[in-house]
């Protein structure tokens, strides 16, 4: 096998689980790209570019290994809850109750989007560092379970939830001072960070729930995300369950607890293999359950919270090469799309890797730089990643883009965001869109 067939063969372990490469129903000798049975080229020519395609095979084979391996691990109860800020639309919130997955949403707007999806109360857990009134009157109205941040949130719960008929479930967030192996953006856990309290506050707020009644059952950790170490956690645990042997002296009883989420995938080829779910689920089901017995604790309810690990791989964007452009030290592929839809290169200094449409087997022509149209240098996707000879008009597929590109997207120049369509059994559903100028326009307002 050549360098290039070898060079196409790591690439394609990004793409979704269906992707294949097969022969071309309209040109000779040509191989092209499908995905979830249908052709790229021809999603392509109904619904345009950019255009991002979620694999519905890929989203369940990665929801059935998070409960499988929970099945396999932890023999108390648990549950799987999907972070919805890697991306949330009714589309997904449909396919997150095919998998009984609760829904962690933050603020209000994710509310409503989990409420108009058909969540079902006891599934939706509620996230935020500073809610707002709006916010915790969603999550008083729609969710089962509140996640408290800090004291001053904790207060202003205590005053709705006086009244209120149906009260949800309250978590204490822990900051345990222990932060994971990733970027400095994604590290939440760390003893500064702004989410979450100190081991001392959370005594406290636990305190304050007693006295005033309100309905705390569980503690909350979560230490940053994409890290592939998962041992911190450990570290973490043995804080979290101190505090519930602590507060059991009191009478309290830790029912639920949550070491959030972030494990991590392969993003680029020089990445792999994919981090195994089966190994972080392993080591957080034995840390609890070990850490549980040396304190004498019963097992709570487990539950653990993946997005990117979820989504990421599901998802591809499809871009259309509009020029290329040779300078002194590069060559330039300038493509549809770029930070309005993908801001992670720029915010994290995120690698990613891409293959064309059509014969990616052909001749390596060396680095090139995959660029978008909007006004700033640094609207890179990729750097220096070798690929072949591409001309004006051809397609390439960005692997792993399910996560944290259409749930940060902007309209930055002016930008319409993309259509998203769902793929399964070679059927493809238009689940969003294309934004149109109409859109764009909506919320404008005449001097």
């Amino acid at each position: 096998m050549s360098a290039d067939s070898l060079a196409v063969q790591r690439r394609m372990e990004l793409l979704p689980i269906t992707a294949v490469y097969q022969a071309s129903a309209e040109r000779s000798a040509a191989l092209e790209l499908a995905i979830g049975g249908c052709r790229v080229q021809a999603l392509v020519e109904q619904f345009g570019t950019p255009l991002y395609c979620f694999d519905a095979a890929t989203l369940d084979a990665a929801a059935n290994q998070y409960r499988a391996a929970l099945s396999r691990w932890y023999p108390a109860a648990s549950a799987v809850t999907y972070a919805g800020k890697a991306y949330l639309s009714r589309a997904i919130v449909r396919w997150a109750q095919r998998h009984d997955l609760w829904l962690d949403c933050t603020g209000a707007g994710e509310i409503g989007i989990a409420v108009a999806g058909g969540a079902p109360r006891e599934r939706i857990l509620v996230h935020g560092v500073n809610k707002s009134d709006e916010d915790l009157d969603a999550a008083v109205m729609h969710a089962g379970v509140i996640v408290v941040d800090n004291l001053m949130e904790l207060q202003r719960l205590a005053l709705r939830l006086r009244s209120a008929q149906n009260r949800p479930s309250l978590w204490l967030r822990l900051r345990p001072g222990v932060a994971v192996d990733t970027h400095a953006y994604r590290q939440t856990g760390q003893k500064d960070s702004k989410f979450g309290m100190s081991p001392q506050e959370v005594l406290q707020a636990a305190h304050f729930c007693q006295e005033h009644g309100l309905p705390l059952n569980g503690l909350h950790f979560h230490q940053g995300s994409q890290f592939r170490d998962p041992a911190p956690i450990g570290l973490a645990l043995h804080i979290a369950l101190d505090l519930a042997a602590a507060l059991s002296t009191g009478g309290w009883q830790m029912e639920a607890l949550s070491p959030g989420g972030g494990w991590g995938v392969a993003y680029h080829e020089d990445e792999l293999p994919h981090p195994e779910i089966e190994t972080y689920v392993r080591f957080v089901s034995q840390a609890v359950v070990e850490g549980c017995r040396q304190r004498n604790l019963p097992l709570p309810s487990l539950h653990l919270e993946p997005g990117r690990s979820l989504m990421a791989r599901a998802g591809v964007a499809v871009y259309r090469v509009g020029a290329v452009k040779q300078t002194a030290l590069r060559r330039w592929l300038f493509i549809d799309g770029g930070m309005a839809d993908n801001p992670r290169p720029a915010l994290y200094r995120a690698r990613y890797s891409a293959l064309p449409v059509t014969n990616p087997e052909r001749p390596c022509m060396g680095p090139a730089w995959i660029a978008g149209p909007y006004c700033e240098s640094g609207d890179v996707l990729i750097e220096a990643l070798p690929m072949p000879d591409l001309a004006v008009g051809e397609l390439l597929v960005v692997p792993m883009s399910g996560a944290y590109h259409l749930a940060m997207q902007s309209n930055y120049n002016g930008a319409r965001r993309p259509a998203v369509i769902w793929l399964e059994r070679g059927e493809a559903i238009l689940i969003q869109r294309r934004e149109t100028l109409v859109d764009l326009l909506a919320r404008d307002v005449d001097l």
